[in-house]
């Protein structure tokens, strides 16, 4: 038999606003949703990796609401490639031998507003001054900004990007957001960083989602082939060595090569993947990671979005779920998040926004520091 893996119980809260939770209780929510979903209980997982970007040994945390079981336990920190870190850290267990069922699990809390740096006491850095710098609205503007220098991309194409996402979100229950933005709204909303209004940046929330993986041989013991989706490929990157004068991460380097090498791994190229989960932090990182991903050809990213091609019934939709612009951005439970998203399309169970005939999916995410994550997804 081969070592195959598979999620075979998937599932995410709604994100939203949980003034009174913690980033452990809403990772012990989600992660009893995604073991309902595949008929397992907490003492059934031989391993748990468990990711967040608010505080430490979050997995044993969580343990304490849904039953402490002795299972070793490894929590992750990979800023917004957080959970997906964690999910590929099970994958590779399972992969390897080690184990036959794990679970993957990620959560955060996050504040209002702009996320900008603490100084040495934790207090936040005023932004007069560096805007422009590394404050991640300006990060991204300048990421839109330099693709519009070097292929003309416009304000509107970026503005579509917006559009496209929040009118997807109106079709997904647990997406913080249920409403579209039509493009003048986009356009004229409050100027954040240019090209960048405020309806083109993704919405900071409290969310949490989970995943249980199991081995080819449990899965079919289990009688759970029936819904379980395949692992086909996992690539994790961080930026290479550059003698540039920078400290910005290269966002587009380091998805190239994670994209590599899910590809290679999973035997696919982008013309095989159906529907993709990217990560639309900022309306202006989606057209470059089309080209990023293979979408598409380098320089054609916003005649790609322009033709259809990354909407709802298109030829490859990109971000049904809403993406993060409209379904939120709790860091450490996006890569998890994605991944539910395209099981769903995958089992036929994604409701009035299913893709019919989905075979492969792609997620990727990015977490800047520097971390890329992309796995593609088959139905089994």
């Amino acid at each position: 038999m081969s070592n195959d893996v598979y999620v075979v119980g998937i599932d995410m809260i709604k994100f939203g606003r949980f003034d009174d939770a913690k980033p452990e209780s809403l990772a012990a929510r989600a992660t009893l949703l995604a073991l309902d979903d595949c008929g397992q209980t907490i003492q059934d997982m031989q391993a748990i990796y468990a990711g967040t970007c608010n505080g430490t040994m979050m997995g044993q945390r969580m343990l304490h609401y849904i039953g402490q079981t002795g299972a070793p336990v490894v929590n992750v920190t990979n800023a917004c490639a957080t959970g997906a870190t964690a999910f590929r850290e099970a994958f590779i267990a399972i992969k390897a031998g080690l184990y036959d069922t794990c679970l993957a699990v990620g959560s955060e809390k996050m504040g209002k507003g702009m996320l900008v740096p603490k100084n040495s006491g934790g207090t936040a850095i005023p932004t007069e001054g560096l805007l422009g710098s590394g404050v991640m609205p300006s990060v991204f503007a300048q990421m839109g900004m330099e693709h519009s220098r070097k292929y003309g991309t416009t304000f509107e194409q970026f503005a579509r990007v917006s559009e496209k996402n929040h009118k997807h979100s109106v079709l997904n229950p647990k997406a913080m957001y249920q409403k579209e933005t039509p493009l003048d709204m986009v356009m004229e909303a409050e100027m954040i960083a240019y090209p960048l209004t405020k309806l083109m940046c993704s919405v900071n929330v409290d969310g949490a989602a989970a995943a249980v993986l199991m081995s080819e041989k449990r899965t079919k013991e289990l009688g759970l082939m029936n819904r379980a989706v395949r692992v086909k490929g996992s690539g994790l990157a961080s930026d290479p060595f550059t003698d540039r004068n920078l400290v910005m991460q290269d966002v587009n380097t380091v998805t190239r090569l994670a994209a590599a090498r899910a590809y290679e791994m999973a035997g696919v190229g982008p013309e095989d993947v159906n529907l993709v989960e990217l990560h639309d932090c900022f309306a202006t990182a989606e057209i470059p990671h089309y080209e990023n991903l293979g979408l598409c050809a380098e320089g054609e990213g916003g005649a790609f979005l322009d033709s259809g091609a990354t909407t709802f019934g298109g030829k490859v939709p990109v971000n049904l779920s809403g993406g993060l612009l409209s379904k939120g951005h709790p860091l450490g439970a996006t890569g998890i998040a994605n991944i539910y998203e395209i099981a769903q399309h995958l089992r036929g169970e994604a409701g009035k926004r299913q893709m019919e005939g989905a075979t492969i999916g792609l997620t990727h995410v990015v977490g800047l520091g520097s971390a890329c994550a992309v796995h593609i997804l088959e139905k089994a």
